[in-house]
């Protein structure tokens, strides 16, 4: 089972003013959750522990857009990093996919893929999907779909998982954090766009925002 931080149910956060929030954010938010430093730690050991799994095998790594692209950016900064300096290294290629299942803060119980007809080149490729996991139902689709194009080996590394009642049971290879039941934003994880320009993943308090 992969290993991971957990945040606790009953953890408080942060308060803002601890932190470098955006002015056009403060009425909008609650507590930070997860600082930014502690993500980018959390960042590096998951780059350790790709390299030492899947050092010599040719990978593609795909971002699963919007909400993964700051983790996968990082992630792959760490591997960059670690393929310089290490015995092991991973070769990369990357490319890119967007998986919408929401509406504001709403799961719409439907997903839907852009991008899937390009995922034909996958055939004996070793593929690791960059996301984050919320019920687990969008990513079951995703590998559904990956796994018609016959790849050599699909792995998940996630960010975040959260803990729902709602989740289908599934869990990645790798996850960073398991989080509690709220709607974060912040790292790339948005309310209608916004917050995406967050360092920090925070909890957001209001949802009367303008749209």
């Amino acid at each position: 089972m992969a290993s991971y931080l957990q945040i606790a149910d009953d953890e408080k956060g942060h308060e803002l003013d601890l932190f470098c929030v955006p002015r056009h954010y403060e009425n909008d938010l609650d507590k930070v959750i997860i600082p930014h430093g502690l993500i980018m730690d959390r960042t590096e050991r998951l780059a350790r522990d790709i390299i030492q799994d899947m050092g010599g095998h040719h990978i593609v790594a795909l971002c699963v857009l919007k909400g993964g692209y700051k983790f996968f950016a990082d992630l792959l900064d760490y591997i960059k990093v670690l393929n310089q300096n290490s015995d092991k290294s991973v070769p990369l290629t990357v490319d890119f996919i967007r998986v919408k299942s929401y509406c504001n803060d709403k799961s719409t119980n439907s997903v839907k893929v852009i991008g899937g007809d390009e995922l034909s080149n996958l055939s004996g490729k070793v593929r690791l999907v960059f996301d984050i996991v919320e019920t687990g139902r969008t990513m079951q689709t995703l590998l559904s779909l990956l796994s018609e194009c016959n790849p050599k080996m699909v792995k998940v590394v996630s960010l975040l998982v959260k803990r729902t009642p709602r989740s289908s049971g599934y869990r990645p290879d790798y996850i960073g954090f398991e989080v509690p039941d709220a709607f974060l934003v912040g790292y790339a994880l948005d309310y209608n766009e916004y917050f995406r320009d967050l360092s920090v993943s925070m909890k957001r308090m209001r949802t009367n925002m303008k749209q």
